[in-house]
């Protein structure tokens, strides 16, 4: 597989492809032949990563959140659910693969878990309306999370969305309806709910699956109302501008922590997620098991009051 470079990314590409150059010529010349030139790029590939990712613009952040290769959804049900059983369609129109759902255990934990599923070929994108849902998936979202709270299962979303699905037959069906009755359901759920923006979470097509107990973010995800694209077409009629629009919206995990947003960033390796994707479905995975231990110690009362004293609080506390 192509490996995909972001633009920030070239002296780290050239890098690896010294690496790569080196370690050919190593093998036709014989084993060990450049073994100390290899170590030193790839000692200073690490730094690199290292410095070019502890610095990024918000709009460096949104790239990276958006990467092909970072985790997706499928990618956390396999390396965190066992004995997933998928449960689809909204018993009213039809089933829509942008939004999945099912039961599972989540170490040992019986669990509902909902995501938003990308795709990450042609194939599996087109099949999943690249993770732009329809009436319907908020619909089997509402479904699931009925079923998770009549036995009493926590209940665990993913969210990476660029918004819900704009098209002609999503708003005939109730677009907006479907995301207020997927938020909703969300805010009255007496069973715990950890929500975790892994990539992008854009618009209500994000708040529908995201209004949980605990909001958790990975360290280069990003969080908005529009996205910066949207933004900069409604402030200046100029998609283009969306770089400008991502340096002022307070997308990035670390300006959401401070106004209450987001609870809690899940670090990510060096990198990014896509340059480690398995260390970072189990970072994902501790952070997930901790938050639902704490919740776990809360009554249905006392939960439906922490998720509501958690969304008045928000945006209490000013930027800094």
């Amino acid at each position: 597989m192509v490996q995909h470079y972001l633009e920030f990314e070239r002296p780290i590409a050239e890098l690896e492809g010294k690496i790569e150059e080196l370690s050919r010529l190593s093998e036709t010349a014989g084993a060990g032949s450049f073994d100390s030139e290899i170590d030193a790029l790839r000692t200073r590939l690490g730094q690199l990563r290292r410095e070019s990712y502890a610095a990024l613009t918000p709009w460096q952040k949104a790239q990276v959140a958006r990467h092909p290769e970072r985790p997706h959804f499928v990618d956390y049900l396999e390396g965190l659910i066992d004995e997933f059983v998928e449960l689809r369609g909204d018993r009213k129109f039809a089933d829509d693969q942008a939004i999945m759902g099912g039961l599972g255990r989540f170490r040992g934990m019986p669990v509902m878990v909902i995501g938003q599923e990308k795709g990450h070929d042609t194939t599996t994108r087109l099949k999943h309306n690249f993770g732009m849902a329809r009436p319907e998936g908020y619909r089997k979202a509402v479904r699931l999370m009925d079923m998770a709270e009549q036995f009493n299962l926590p209940v665990l979303t993913f969210v990476d969305t660029a918004g819900a699905y704009p098209g002609l037959g999503a708003e005939e069906r109730g677009q907006a309806e479907a995301i207020a009755r997927g938020t909703e359901r969300c805010l009255t759920l007496r069973v715990p709910m950890v929500a975790t923006v892994t990539g992008e979470g854009m618009s209500g097509g994000a708040i529908g699956i995201a209004a949980g107990n605990k909001v958790l973010i990975l360290e280069h995800g990003i969080y908005s109302v529009i996205s910066p694209e949207g933004a900069a077409s409604i402030l200046w009629r100029d998609g283009a501008r969306a770089k400008d629009a991502a340096e002022q919206m307070h997308i990035t995990a670390q300006d959401l922590i401070k106004t209450g947003v987001v609870d809690r960033i899940i670090d990510e390796p060096a990198g990014g997620a896509h340059s480690d994707p398995a260390s970072t479905v189990r970072a994902v995975g501790d952070a997930i098991e901790e938050e639902l231990k704490a919740l776990s110690a809360l009554s249905a009362d006392q939960l439906l009051r922490q998720r509501a004293d958690r969304y008045y609080a928000i945006g209490r506390q000013g930027l800094s």
